[in-house]
């Protein structure tokens, strides 16, 4: 069998890891990890040797190959990221899709990734939304912001803790202060948090408490 399996991995709580991914991750011949010194944590957590190589943002690009190339010695390899899916905000996508090319099996394990508790935890409307992950930096951002605000569907976002000020701020811009919203950041972890309210009093709340740790938010739709 020739193949690559995309195996989630906890967001936070190992205990939220499958039996089927831990199997796995014994199984494989080789696995790529988004970075090795975090996934070595989780594999001697569960006993698990499996030899590990790095396959992060910064070499996607030039390793791809190279992977492909591994399947003519190697029968099976496992993709981990730092947290969650493989692909869902994190590396993933390019290996997959030069493994398809190439005739090369690809199986995705369900599991664990942020956005999902996030929008259940928000208490707003779940049944049809639209995941944006990391909105761009600079070029484009106001024009998607633009198109985002006129959205019926409840909105999901990830954001980076020393950025999350400003990005509340344009979001009461573009979206209106009133707009409701759910932050929820530490998701599974000891120090997990919600919270539930306006953007205008997010704003308020997170001027005067330092964030720290991956931060999911979730916006209303525009009704």
């Amino acid at each position: 069998m020739v193949k690559l399996f995309v195996v989630p991995t906890p967001i936070g709580n190992l205990e939220d890891i499958t039996l089927r991914a831990l199997r796995i991750l014994k199984e494989v011949d080789l696995i790529f990890a988004e970075d090795t010194r975090n996934t070595s944590r989780l594999l001697a957590h569960y006993g698990i040797t499996t030899r590990m190589f790095s396959f992060h943002l910064f070499n996607e690009h030039k390793v791809v190959k190279d992977i492909v190339a591994k399947f003519h010695v190697e029968n099976t390899i496992a993709l981990v990221s730092d947290a969650g899916t493989p692909g869902i905000s994190d590396p993933g996508f390019l290996l997959v899709r030069e493994c398809l090319r190439e005739g090369i099996a690809v199986e995705c394990l369900p599991g664990a990734t942020a956005f999902v508790p996030a929008l259940i935890n928000s208490g707003l409307p779940c049944e049809k939304f639209i995941f944006e992950g990391f909105l761009p930096h600079k070029k484009g951002r106001q024009t998607r912001l633009k198109w985002l605000a006129e959205v019926p569907y409840t909105l999901v976002f990830y954001e980076s803790p020393h950025r999350i000020l400003k990005t509340l701020e344009q979001f009461a811009d573009f979206f209106g202060p009133e707009r409701k919203a759910s932050l929820s950041r530490e998701l599974t972890k000891i120090y997990e948090e919600t919270q539930r309210t306006t953007l205008a009093e997010l704003i308020n709340l997170y001027k005067e408490k330092p964030v720290k740790g991956e931060i999911v938010i979730v916006v209303e739709g525009k009704l």
